[in-house]
């Protein structure tokens, strides 16, 4: 199957230059193809990964990803998507997160040699402001340049010239890797498209022979009409340290129905096949979210691997089991970063008054009576005795206490001293 016929299969495109010249390139050869994305942070959340995905599924058709860092535009600021201007980052920040960013990059991607990383400040801060006038500047026209949507929607409260230049720097980008590393293709999200137009019209000014494509994603809305790739807790971020595997895999696997199919074609690398198979699954027997834990586990393996994925599944059944006796402190913070729960000053507590002042019971009465009746676990262990002391969970250095009310509601009380 042609690469441009899976992704249309699988949701994935949403604008393309030239759709038939792209289809036959990619169908007579392997081509170099690029994605960027500024180190703004030191970590990519779900919803950068959507572009990469995509970078990812050329890969694995044959061709050649270039991974581009942008050290120097992330020092400027892209405007696509803001209302206000972008706080500049110092150049120890900004190459602090392409550091990090490139790690992450690596362990999606491999370090087979089969894609390259690249940093557009190696070019960016080579040019001088009379060079960047004279050479790229008296190709574009501004009429041009403020007809484009990023632009327009910004000309009400306002836009600098830092942020107005973006699209030319991300321009000289394009012509760059056509020229060096002979990347014909641009792949972004649906915001980029006039930056990517604008690359390919450099392109074809200042070169001869010129056959450069871009090709943009849709972009991602729940059934509900949300923006994808939010919770109440924040950001998933790809980071570990951000969010835990087991928040990770949690987020697929409390998709809605309505969405598990078209992110299992989007975001697993299952064949056609399989898809259909677990979309009549979902037809079929929804309560068993069958797709949605294969959906967990494909991405979980492909972000956080075999030992994030495990690690996420021994979480999942000690909370479902109340067995987290043996979870590490590493795992029942991850578990419970967002969990809701008070504090209390110091430990050992008496139990009733600990579920009082963390906000867990709302009186030492129904907090006597739910302990009496055995709905009280704490760091695992049912208590039944309200005059018991308890401490924080072994394994997290005096810092929690962990609350289990009935069987799904679980605290986590914080320990001040």
């Amino acid at each position: 199957m042609n690469i441009i016929d899976e992704l249309e299969w699988r949701g994935a495109i949403n604008q393309q230059t030239d759709a038939e010249g792209l289809y036959k390139l990619v169908d007579q050869k392997s081509i170099s193809l690029y994605c960027g994305i500024d180190p703004t942070g030191d970590s990519m959340h779900i919803g950068h990964l959507i572009p990469f995905m995509i970078l990812k599924r050329f890969q694995l058709a044959g061709h050649h990803p270039v991974i581009l860092i942008g050290g120097g535009t992330g020092a400027i600021g892209d405007p696509s998507g803001r209302t206000t201007e972008r706080v500049l980052q110092t150049a120890e920040q900004v190459k602090h997160n392409a550091d990090s960013l490139t790690a992450q990059m690596k362990k999606l991607f491999g370090e087979d040699g089969s894609f390259t990383m690249m940093n557009n400040y190696d070019w960016l801060s080579k040019i001088s402001l009379l060079d960047f006038l004279r050479d790229y500047g008296k190709l574009f026209n501004i009429n041009t340049m403020l007809a484009k949507d990023v632009v327009a929607s910004r000309m009400e409260t306002g836009i600098s010239f830092t942020e107005f230049s973006y699209q030319i720097l991300q321009s000289i980008d394009y012509k760059m890797l056509y020229e060096k590393c002979g990347v014909q293709l641009q792949i972004g999200g649906a915001d980029q498209w006039g930056n990517i137009t604008n690359g390919i019209e450099l392109i074809r000014k200042t070169n001869e022979t010129h056959e450069a494509f871009g090709l943009t994603i849709p972009l991602m809305l729940k059934a509900d009409g949300t923006k994808f790739g939010k919770t109440a807790g924040g950001a998933v971020w790809l980071d570990p340290k951000k969010t835990s595997p087991y928040e990770f895999y949690q987020f697929w696997f409390n998709q809605d129905d309505r969405d598990v199919v078209k992110y299992l074609k989007y975001f697993t690398f299952l064949t056609k096949e399989e898809i259909d198979t677990l979309d009549k699954e979902v037809q079929a027997h929804p309560e068993n979210r069958t797709a949605q834990k294969r959906l967990a586990e494909e991405v979980t393996r492909f972000v956080h691997g075999e030992a994030g994925l495990a690690q996420a599944l021994k979480v999942t059944a000690a909370l479902f089991s109340g067995d987290i006796a043996e979870l590490t402190g590493e795992e029942i913070e991850g578990a419970f970063r967002n969990t809701k729960g008070g504090e209390v000053a110091f430990a050992p507590v008496n139990i009733v008054d600990a579920l009082v002042e963390a906000g867990v019971e709302k009186s030492k009465r129904q907090a006597r009576e739910d302990i009496t009746n055995g709905a009280v676990r704490v760091n695992g262990m049912q208590i039944k005795d309200t005059e018991a002391s308890i401490s924080a969970h072994p394994n997290t250095n005096g810092r929690f206490i962990i609350i289990r009310k009935g069987k799904k509601n679980y605290f986590s009380i914080a320990v001040k001293e």
